[in-house]
C-alpha cells in the first residue's frame, strides 16, 4: 500500500530528465538526396506536360537521376564487386535504359521511388537507434553516495562501484542495481518487470537502476556496475537482437538475384548474337533495349507492392500502423503468438473488482468503499487511486480525511467522520491478531488473493470491517482475441509476463491460455522467444513496455500497444496498435495473408505478360512502343488488382477470417 518516509524527510533531489536524443530527418544523407530527387522530379514534370523547351525539364530530370541514383548505384557497384547483382543497381540501369529510349520521365520516377524507399529505411533505423539510446535516460545521471561517517555526496552513476552505499530519496529513480540495506518503500519497477503495481522493498530486497522509488527512503548497497545493470543489459539485448535478426526480403527479392542475372545475360545475348550474324547495330540495339524493357523485373517488383501497400493503408485506417511492406508480408507467416500481460491483455490500471463486508461489521458495501476511499484520498498510490475512482464511479460522497499518515508496506491511516480508518495489507494489519473476526478476515483475504486479486483490508477503530479486491482489468476483447489467434495459427498463444505466477495463471485461465511463463525479466522473455524460433516457429510478440522491447526485437515480428506503450517498444516493434484494440491483431494477420495471396496472383499475371512479350520480341518483331505499352499495361493491371485491399470490405473479410 501507500508508502511514506520512515526516516527524516529531505527534499527530493532528482536529476533533470535528459533531453530526448532524436535524429533530425535532414541529418540523414539518404533523406537529403531523396528530397532533392523528388523536388527535381516535381519541378520537371509540369514543365514537360506543359510543353516547355526540352532542355528545361531535361536538366531537372537529369538532376533527379543524379541526386536519387548515385547512392543506390554506388551500393550496387559495391555489391557487383562482391559478385552479387543488387536490385538497386538493376533499377538504376533500367532507369537509364528507359531514358536511352526516350522514356525519361518513367526512369526518373523509378529513381525517385527507390530513393524515397531507401530514405524511409534509413530514417526508421535511425529512430530505432535514438530510442535505444534514449532508454539510458531512464537511469539518473547522479546518485547520492553515503560514506561510513554518514556524510553524503552527489556523484555520477558511472563513478559508483560495487559495494558503495547510495541513498534513494522519495520520488527519485534508483541509481544502480543493488540490495536494500535499510528503509522500506514501494518501488515502481514496471520498466523492468512490467508489474502493474509498485513492489514493497525492505532490507535484503533487490532493486534495479531506473526504477522509481515511492515515498520511503532507502539505503542501497550497489551490486553491479552501471555498464552491467539490468537497464544497460536491456539496451544491449535490443541492439544485439536487432543486429542479428535475419535480413528480411520481400518474396520477389528472394528470386530476383537469379532472375536479374539471367535477364542481363539474355539482354547481352539478344544484342551480341544478331551482331555476330551480321545484323545492323541499330536494329540489334533496339531489339535488345526492347527485350530489357519487357523482361525487366520492375513490373514484377511493382506488382508485388500494391497489395502490401494497400493492406498497410487499410490497416492504418483501422488503427494498426505497419511500418513496411516487409512487415506486412511477415505478419502473414506467423504461426505462434506470445502475449505480454500487463498493458496488453489487461488495461494496465488496477480496478476495484470485489467489495466484501465482514459479518457483524454492520457496514454495507457502499459505506465500506466510501470510508476506504476517504482515507485513501490524500494518497498517490495506484491502489489508492483505484479505490477513490471506484467510489466516484458509484457517486459516493467522500468525507474529508484528517490526521492522514502512511507507512511503507503497511497502509494508510486517517480520521474520517470521527472514526479511525486504516486501509492496508491484510498480512501486516492482521499480524498477531488471534480473534475470530481477524481469522475470518484472513480467510477472505486468502480467497481474494487465490483468485488473482490484490486484497486490501479496511479497519475501523481497530476492528476489521471488510476487504476490497483489486485487479488489473482484462481488456474486453482479450478472450476473443486469444481464440482468434488460436484459430489463425493453429496454436494457442503463450503468456510471457514479469508479473507474479498466481496473477498470471488466473488471467490465463480467464482468456484460455495454457502455456504461462511468469516472473520473467527481459532476458528471460528473449530466451523464451529464441527457444520457439529455434524450434522452427515464426513468433509474433505483442507487448507494450520497455521490458518487452528485447523480445519484440528478437521475434519474427513484434507488435506494440500504442496508447500506453513505451517509446522503446514503439520504435522497436514492427507494427503498432495505435488505438489499443487488441482484436485488430488477428485481423491484421488475416489481412496480411490476403495480401500475400494477391501478390501470388499478381506475379502470375506479370509473369504471363513478360513471357508473352519476350517470346514476341525474340520470335518476331515487337515494336518498341507496343512493348512499353504491354509492359506498363501489365503493371497497371496488377496495380489495380492490388488496390482491392483498400476497400472497407477487405477489412471486414479479414476480421471475419481472423475470427
Amino acid at each position: 500500500m501507500t508508502s511514506t518516509l520512515t526516516a527524516p524527510q529531505a527534499a527530493p533531489v532528482t536529476s533533470a530528465p535528459a533531453p530526448r536524443r532524436r535524429t533530425r530527418m535532414l541529418a540523414l544523407p539518404e533523406v537529403r538526396w531523396a528530397v532533392a530527387a523528388t523536388v527535381c522530379f516535381l519541378l520537371a514534370l509540369p514543365l514537360q506536360l506543359s510543353g516547355a523547351p526540352a532542355w528545361t525539364w531535361g536538366l531537372l530530370y537529369a538532376a533527379a537521376y543524379v541526386t536519387g541514383g548515385w547512392e543506390p548505384g554506388r551500393e550496387g557497384l559495391k555489391a557487383l564487386r562482391n559478385k552479387t547483382l543488387d536490385v538497386d543497381l538493376l533499377m538504376v540501369v533500367a532507369a537509364l535504359g528507359a531514358a536511352a529510349i526516350g522514356q525519361v520521365m518513367d526512369g526518373a520516377l523509378l529513381i525517385v521511388i527507390f530513393a524515397t524507399s531507401g530514405a524511409l529505411e534509413a530514417l526508421a533505423t535511425a529512430r530505432t537507434a535514438d530510442s535505444v539510446r534514449g532508454l539510458l535516460d531512464l537511469a539518473p545521471a547522479t546518485a547520492t553516495r553515503t560514506a561510513p561517517d554518514g556524510s553524503e555526496r552527489a556523484v555520477s552513476v558511472e563513478e559508483l562501484a560495487v559495494g558503495d552505499t547510495i541513498l534513494v530519496r522519495p520520488g527519485e529513480r534508483v541509481g544502480a542495481d543493488g540490495r536494500v540495506l535499510d528503509g522500506a518503500s514501494e518501488v515502481d519497477q514496471a520498466t523492468i518487470t512490467g508489474e502493474p503495481l509498485p513492489v514493497l522493498k525492505e532490507p535484503g530486497d533487490e532493486v534495479f537502476a531506473g526504477t522509481v522509488n515511492g515515498t520511503g527512503a532507502l539505503r542501497v548497497r550497489v551490486e553491479r556496475d552501471a555498464s552491467d545493470s539490468v537497464l544497460a543489459r536491456i539496451v544491449r539485448m535490443v541492439e544485439e537482437a536487432s543486429g542479428t535478426k535475419a535480413p528480411t526480403q520481400l518474396f520477389i527479392e528472394k528470386v530476383e538475384q537469379r532472375y536479374s542475372l539471367g535477364m542481363v545475360a539474355a539482354t547481352l545475348a539478344v544484342f551480341l548474337v544478331p551482331l555476330a550474324f551480321g545484323a545492323e547495330l541499330t536494329g540489334a540495339l533496339l531489339r535488345a533495349m526492347t527485350f530489357m524493357i519487357v523482361a525487366s523485373p520492375c513490373a514484377v517488383v511493382l506488382a508485388t507492392m500494391p497489395p502490401l501497400l494497400s493492406a498497410i493503408a487499410n490497416a492504418g485506417r483501422h488503427g494498426v500502423l505497419v511500418k513496411s511492406a516487409v512487415v506486412m508480408e511477415r505478419l502473414g507467416q506467423v504461426d505462434t503468438v506470445a502475449l505480454d500481460k500487463t498493458g496488453t491483455l489487461t488495461e494496465g490500471v488496477p480496478r476495484v473488482a470485489d467489495i466484501r463486508s465482514l459479518p457483524g461489521s454492520g457496514m454495507g458495501e457502499r459505506e465500506l468503499l466510501a470510508l476506504a476511499a476517504a482515507a485513501e484520498h490524500p494518497s498517490e498510490h495506484p491502489l489508492a487511486r483505484a479505490v477513490v475512482e471506484a467510489a466516484r464511479e458509484r457517486g459516493l460522497p467522500l468525507p474529508p480525511a484528517q490526521d492522514f499518515a502512511s507507512t511503507p508496506g503497511v497502509g494508510v491511516t486517517a480520521r474520517v467522520d470521527g472514526w479511525r480508518v486504516t486501509v492496508g495489507a491484510p498480512a501486516r494489519l492482521l499480524s498477531g491478531a488471534t480473534d475470530a473476526v481477524a481469522a475470518h478476515a484472513a480467510v477472505h483475504a486468502a480467497d481474494l488473493e487465490e483468485s488473482g486479486r490484490t486484497a486490501v483490508l479496511v479497519v475501523v477503530d481497530g476492528a476489521p470491517v471488510g476487504l476490497l479486491g483489486l485487479a488489473d482489468r482484462l481488456r474486453p476483447d482479450a478472450a476473443a482475441t486469444v481464440a482468434s489467434l488460436t484459430h489463425l495459427t493453429g496454436t494457442a498463444p503463450t503468456l510471457l509476463t514479469g508479473d507474479n505466477p498466481r496473477a498470471a495463471a488466473h488471467l490465463a485461465a480467464e482468456v484460455g491460455i495454457e502455456d504461462v511463463q511468469a516472473g520473467l525479466l527481459p532476458q528471460h522473455k528473449v530466451s523464451a522467444v529464441t527457444e520457439l524460433e529455434r524450434a522452427g516457429r515464426k513468433v509474433l510478440v505483442v507487448g507494450d513496455g520497455v521490458n518487452d522491447a528485447p523480445a519484440l526485437a528478437a521475434a519474427h515480428t513484434g507488435v506494440a500497444m500504442g496508447r500506453a506503450g513505451s517509446d522503446l517498444a514503439l520504435e522497436t516493434a514492427d507494427a503498432v496498435i495505435v488505438r489499443d484494440e487488441l482484436a485488430t491483431v488477428p485481423a491484421v494477420i488475416a489481412l496480411s495473408r490476403r495480401a500475400r495471396r494477391l501478390v501470388v496472383q499478381n506475379l502470375v499475371i506479370a509473369g504471363v505478360f513478360i513471357a508473352g512479350l519476350v517470346v514476341w520480341d525474340l520470335a518476331g518483331t515487337l515494336p518498341l512502343p507496343l512493348g512499353v505499352a504491354g509492359h506498363e499495361g501489365s503493371t497497371v493491371l496488377v496495380g489495380l488488382n492490388g488496390l482491392r485491399l483498400l476497400g472497407e470490405g477487405a477489412w471486414r473479410r479479414a476480421v471475419a477470417e481472423g475470427g
